[in-house]
């Protein structure tokens, strides 16, 4: 059984990708309903990316790129450059949603660049253009996460335990997902394959989405709170860990959801791999060191009132980052699209990319 769909364009007509709107699974509603949000709004977009509907780096991504698409489709621009003038406006505006994933801003400047480069075509050709690349991000993203599924089922052997943390399944990517790839093609393969989940405080990724995901998908699941992750690798329950990533440093730093750090010391202390899953779009080898990537602090309410009950004295003073950043010397390997990479990822990572075309960049994603 393949992933659920997390999101797609849905042209209106079979001939053309615009007009069209995006579809997508609101994440906020599971386990407890599927639920599907169909938008033209680039606010309702910008919201869903901030409010966490969507979620997931490829995913945020993804949904970026096409509201672009959609932000423009019904603009009345005398021109071209006036059209990519408004593509670019829209390209800002969606920054500003969240700031640690890497991939919203490398699909932002995807669509930028198609904006700047056809700006002499007129304002219908640009739209068609526009929708095209956003769609061809989602195509490019449904590959790569299979491709990542491939190289790291390699490392699964029949019978094996992974544990994992937060959601990095089809949730988060265009359908196959980067962390949980490799057990959705272990299962194609006829491999038996157990997953231990992390609940993921304080949102529950983990619990409400991996869960779900992993049960929905047939694979044996064992849900824990996050302070059993010690006590589950003290007991040798786990063979392996394989997480996902928001964004990774040109050394292999690596940032990923809050709690990552931690089960990666744990990883290390208990002698247990520890592999980072995710797409080349993720480096951003503008970066020296995970020290430089920026991280997303939550509202309070997030902690104190989760899900809505107060669990907490009112006004407590609360700290809440989103993300943490676990050093290259803890990873195992970095797993993406092009192969299993070892260290030392300053080599590794640059050489995935082409020899760093991302280091030639004007640091854009670093400046948001």
């Amino acid at each position: 059984m393949k992933p659920v769909r997390t999101i797609e364009w849905i042209a209106d007509h079979p001939d053309s990708p615009v007009p069209g709107h995006i579809r997508m699974v609101d994440q906020t509603l599971l386990p407890n309903e599927l639920v599907y949000l169909e938008t033209r709004e680039l606010r309702e977009v910008w919201t869903a990316i901030k409010t966490l509907q969507v979620r997931g780096a490829p995913a945020i991504g993804i949904a970026a790129a096409m509201g672009v698409a959609t932000a423009v489709q019904d603009s009345r621009a005398a021109d071209g450059r006036a059209l990519a003038v408004e593509a670019g406006q829209a390209a800002d505006y969606l920054a500003t949603s969240r700031p640690t994933a890497v991939n919203l801003f490398w699909a932002l400047d995807r669509m930028r660049t198609v904006a700047a480069h056809e700006s002499g075509r007129d304002p219908e050709t640009l739209k068609r253009l526009l929708a095209r690349e956003a769609i061809r991000i989602w195509e490019e993203d449904i590959a790569m996460s299979r491709a990542i599924g491939m190289h790291g089922a390699a490392l699964l052997k029949d019978g094996q335990t992974v544990l994992t943390h937060c959601n990095a399944g089809g949730l988060a990517t265009a359908q196959y997902g980067t962390a949980l790839a490799p057990i959705y093609v272990a299962q194609e393969q006829a491999k038996r394959i157990r997953v231990y989940v992390d609940e993921t405080r304080p949102l529950l990724q983990g619990a409400r989405l991996t869960a779900w995901e992993l049960m929905q998908a047939g694979i044996e699941t064992t849900l824990i709170c996050d302070n059993m992750a010690a006590q589950v690798l003290k007991e040798g329950k786990i063979n392996l860990v394989m997480v996902g990533a928001d964004r990774i440093a040109a050394n292999g730093d690596t940032a990923n959801k809050i709690g990552t750090y931690g089960v990666a010391v744990l990883a290390h202390a208990h002698g247990i791999p520890f592999y980072v899953l995710a797409p080349s779009s993720t480096f951003d080898l503008t970066l020296a060191s995970g020290g430089e990537i920026p991280i997303e602090e939550r509202g309070a309410d997030e902690i104190t009132r989760g899900f809505g009950r107060q669990t907490a004295p009112v006004n407590v003073k609360v700290y809440s980052p989103a993300f943490d950043v676990t050093p290259a010397r803890l990873i195992t390997a970095i797993i993406c699209e092009k192969g299993v990479l070892q260290p030392p990822f300053d080599q590794t990572l640059k050489q995935a990319v082409g020899g760093g075309e991302r280091a030639r960049d004007d640091r854009e994603s670093k400046q948001h």
